[in-house]
């Protein structure tokens, strides 16, 4: 018997695979053992996609993978693999490209019948235990694909070659030179956006609601540009809906993946380190630029989650917090009113309940109810102990298990809000922090000169890293730069840079990225997606980088950096144009890219860090600023102080203003729209 007939996922370096490593499945890693097992064997390969936070991922695997007889039917007719689609996003990309096309919908987990070549032939979700629905059972599925593989090969073959070539058709990039970028271009694409716009309720479109954090960050930097007050208005009553449903932690801050309803009261309970980065980069945003309380707020207690409930040993931060506790969803965080009453007292018991939006009616399962904040509290006093009760009998409640999975791309994203964050709101410690996470995912995900995708307990693993981690965590070293002055943070960001412009970049097509290395293991195709989703796409976070770093970098690099982030636009903004909704990151870059970007260089000694935070207070999003003494980095060469006092020399592109010495005057260069 084959040493790969037994489950072999118990040395892997992904909590997820690790969750199924007791699964008499005999599961395998993906990897070229398994598939010339499918060879030999001469039978389909079952590739089985998810996440460690998916409920329908362990509802699966409770049903299916866990029961011996379905085990011993897939076991007997398929080779086994079990991929976490976050490790390798590659192999995820591809086959949900396929189930799409198959099936015009797709999610995990996602369930994909291969060819021993690696080709699919069939391809679905979810499958459940008996039919339902017109859905077959798993085990109807398993015997009819048998069935089928055995005695009609030839149907097979045509449909693995059908769709291989459809994907192959579909890989091709984004043409270039469609659209000019201009401010006409970027109006036109937020009135797109914003006919989605759900006024009543928040958000946009219907249920189920995503956090928009991409777009919220586009949209407010559109208002910073124009000064239209629809745009802000927008923006500010999705934040407000956001904050105050229960897709907001109102306890322990952090949001959770999305809303199951139209009002955002009962979310789908797993927290991801990516939308939680993402969303404190727009409400720092929003909290610098208004003012707003509730925005600044809800910055201030997601750092809180973020460092107290995702932050691993090496300062880095796990993926994700379960949907599910003990199997249950929703087990951490519901309630009951007689709960409050059993924690707080009848007084404060009932108080809460009404601030809360607890009642005996319940808004989620069983008579229970997630938490909202309809309004502030009028004794913030009360709240404060009411809340820090709460939240210490929850912590007494079993918790969500937390994938300790650390992904480069993710924690780019959490550097990048740390750092824009602290340095715009005043607090260095989440610069500090942010400093440690990238000074680990340097000394840890580098490996012989290349980045991996992700590490687990200070192990990193062997997936390559793709072109979202490259550009990620250059954005996050760029933003340490303008945050600290330091300028290994920069010489750390150009290496990045430099090397997925090296393997990530089209030759044949300039502007065009590729989302796997030339030099990766090949797939049936080389996937390339530059639609932003849950997460900004490779070649949207490739154009931030290049643009950020045309402006922070030396002549040299500067201009080559400046045409690739020009060319890497001049494809994007086609999305712009025609899916606006689904180009929220490329509407931020735009942006960004129209501005100049707007550059603000802070020449100073140490008694000059007025004027600079001044500058980082009021440029807007996407600006590049940096503070420090003449000539210590290239943005500050032959920028001497004014007179011995501390100047600000503010840049559009190639068109400088004069210096200017105080506030007052540098908030009127900068032109930034404020309520």
């Amino acid at each position: 018997m084959s040493a790969l007939a037994r489950n072999t996922l118990g040395g892997a370096t992904s909590p997820y695979l690790r969750q199924h490593a007791d699964n008499p499945v005999h599961w395998q890693q993906w990897g070229q053992e398994a598939l010339e097992w499918a060879r030999e064997r001469d039978v389909p390969i079952l590739l089985s996609v998810g996440y460690s936070a998916c409920h329908w991922c362990h509802v699966m695997a409770h049903e299916s993978f866990e029961d011996e007889a379905t085990a011993a039917l897939m076991n007997e007719n398929f080779v086994c693999i079990k991929v976490d689609r976050e490790e390798r996003p590659d192999l995820d990309a591809v086959y949900m490209n396929a189930t799409v096309a198959m099936t015009g919908q797709g999610g995990w987990p996602m369930t994909c019948f291969l060819t021993p070549s690696a080709e699919p032939f069939y391809c679905g979700t979810y499958y459940p235990t008996v039919p339902r629905g017109g859905m077959p059972s798993f085990t109807q599925l398993l015997e009819a694909i048998t069935d089928t593989w055995r005695g009609r090969r030839g149907e097979v073959e045509e449909a693995s070659a059908a769709i291989t070539a459809q994907l192959t058709a579909n890989a091709a990039g984004v043409p270039g030179g469609q659209v000019v970028l201009d401010a006409n271009l970027l109006d036109a694409a937020i009135v797109a956006a914003l006919r989605d716009e759900d006024r009543d309720r928040g958000g946009f479109g219907a249920a189920p609601k995503f956090p928009p954090s991409a777009l919220m960050e586009g949209l407010l930097r559109g208002y910073e540009r124009s000064g239209d007050a629809k745009v802000l208005a927008a923006v500010e009553r999705t934040a407000e809906a956001m904050a105050r449903g229960g897709i907001y932690d109102q306890l322990g801050g952090g949001f959770a993946r999305y809303s199951v309803d139209a009002d955002w009261v009962v979310p789908h309970f797993e927290k991801m380190l990516y939308d939680n980065a993402q969303l404190l980069r727009a409400y720092a945003h929003l909290g610098r630029r208004t003012g707003s309380a509730l925005a600044i707020r809800v910055a201030e207690e997601t750092v809180e989650f973020l460092l107290r409930d995702l932050r691993t040993e090496s300062g880095c931060f796990a993926s994700a917090l379960d949907a599910d506790t003990d199997g249950i969803e929703g087990l951490t965080y519901a309630w009951t009113p007689d709960e409050l009453l059993s924690v707080l007292g009848f007084e404060d018991g009932v108080w809460a309940a009404g601030l809360l939006a607890v009642s005996s009616a319940g808004t989620f399962e069983a008579g229970t109810s997630v938490l909202q904040l309809p309004a502030d509290p009028e004794d913030p006093a009360r709240w404060d102990s009411v809340r820090s009760r709460l939240f210490e009998a929850r912590s007494a409640r079993p918790q969500p298990g937390r994938d300790d999975k650390v992904v480069t791309a993710w924690n780019g994203l959490a550097v990048t809000a740390l750092a824009e964050a602290g340095a715009g709101l005043g607090r260095p410690e989440w610069v500090e922090a942010a400093a440690h996470c990238a000074r680990t995912l340097l000394g840890e995900h580098l490996v012989d000169g290349r980045l991996r995708r992700a590490s687990l307990g200070g192990v990193v693993g062997d997936a390559a890293a793709v072109l979202d981690d490259h550009g990620a965590l250059a954005v996050g070293l760029l933003a340490l730069h303008q945050a600290t002055g330091d300028l290994e943070w920069l010489t750390r960001a150009e290496e990045l840079i430099d090397l997925a412009i090296a393997h990530f970049a089209d030759p044949e097509e300039p502007g065009s990225w590729f989302d796997t290395a030339d030099d990766a293991e090949a797939l049936i195709t080389r996937p390339r997606d530059p639609f932003d989703g849950a997460t900004p796409s490779g070649a949207s976070t490739m154009a931030e980088a290049l643009l950020a770093a045309a402006a922070l970098a030396g002549p040299e690099r500067s201009a080559r950096y400046a045409a690739a982030a020009a060319d890497t636009l001049d494809r994007g903004v086609l999305l712009l144009a025609r899916a606006a909704r689904s180009a929220g990151h490329w509407l931020a870059v735009a942006e960004a890219s129209v501005r100049g970007p707007i550059q603000v260089a802070v020449s100073m000694t140490g008694d000059g860090a007025g004027l600079l935070e001044a500058a980082r207070r009021e440029a807007p999003g996407g600006a590049v600023v940096i503070g420090g003494a003449p000539d210590t980095s290239p943005l500050l060469a032959d920028r001497p102080l004014v007179d011995g006092e501390p100047a600000a020399y503010v840049c559009r592109g190639f068109v400088c203003d004069r210096p200017v010495t105080g506030a007052e005057e540098l908030r009127g260069l900068l032109g930034v729209h404020a309520p």
